[in-house]
């Protein structure tokens, strides 16, 4: 361990705001010498299920701004001067001042078109209220985060008024994108998050097993969280700009997917 006398620490808070100065600078003219560009920090899921399938309509209204998206669970440091914008998922209590919401979350169990009209047509176990997921295999999110609570089948059975029933068989994953290909694939019943498996929903490559009727609440939220904003810059890059209100934009979209009472009850 290095402890600092009085005289370095006073040196280091008068010449920490210069590193700070510096360092800004430095990434101005790296910004300036090279393309404009945007870097974007999300989780995996978010990124593949919402982000990624909406990016070319950017792409076309802004040639000249490349994009880099990291994908990644871990939560990134505000300070990481690399990142300009992050797509959180979290509590509103634990996002950040300054956040946006961008919509609230709502589940709702989904199954691949295909496989509903077969339980319809009764080649494959009927599928018309709770109980009957008895015959089904159930898709299940295996992690140990705090949202997992609100993303479980116990929970919406619970809800439902089925707390004990036994599926076929569970089938464990731990990405949502995985229980969406699952279910897309005709694998199961997963438990859809209506903001990244709505445009699927709209399309017809899913459909919602029990109707809007059974869609369950929770409490996390979505996020846009502008770096360059919480560490106080005086300005922010054009492109960063464009790019979050071109998020913004597609998020209200989004929210006209979902039920509007739930995503006032987290804003």
């Amino acid at each position: 361990k290095v402890e600092l006398t009085n005289a370095g620490s006073q040196l280091l808070r008068g010449v920490m705001p210069l590193l700070q100065r510096l360092d800004q600078t430095v990434r101005q003219i790296r910004s300036a010498r090279g393309r404009r560009h945007v870097s974007v920090a999300t989780f995996a899921s978010f990124a593949s299920l919402w982000l990624l399938p909406r990016l070319r309509a950017f792409e076309a209204a802004h040639p000249d701004i490349d994009i880099r998206i990291s994908a990644t669970d871990a939560m990134v440091d505000f300070d990481d001067p690399e990142i300009d914008l992050i797509l959180r998922y979290c509590l509103p209590a634990d996002a950040p001042g300054g956040a946006q919401l961008l919509f609230g979350e709502v589940i709702t169990p989904v199954v691949s078109c295909a496989f509903s009209n077969q339980a319809a047509q009764g080649h494959a176990p009927r599928l018309r209220e709770p109980k009957d997921l008895t015959a089904h295999t159930l898709l299940e999110e295996d992690e140990r985060l705090a949202s997992v609570e609100f993303l479980s089948w116990r929970r919406w059975l619970r809800d439902n008024g089925v707390p004990k029933l036994e599926p076929a068989r569970w089938l464990y994953l731990n990405f949502t994108y995985q229980q969406v290909q699952a279910a897309l694939a005709g694998g199961g019943v997963a438990l859809g998050r209506l903001a990244l498996v709505g445009d699927s929903l709209a399309r017809g490559d899913l459909v919602e097993a029990f109707g809007p009727a059974r869609r369950m609440a929770s409490p996390f939220a979505y996020w846009l969280i502008n770096l360059a904003e919480q560490r106080g810059e005086r300005s922010v890059r054009p492109e960063v700009t464009a790019f979050a209100q071109w998020l913004a934009e597609q998020a209200a979209a989004t929210r006209q997917q979902i039920d509007s009472a739930v995503n006032a009850a987290v804003s």
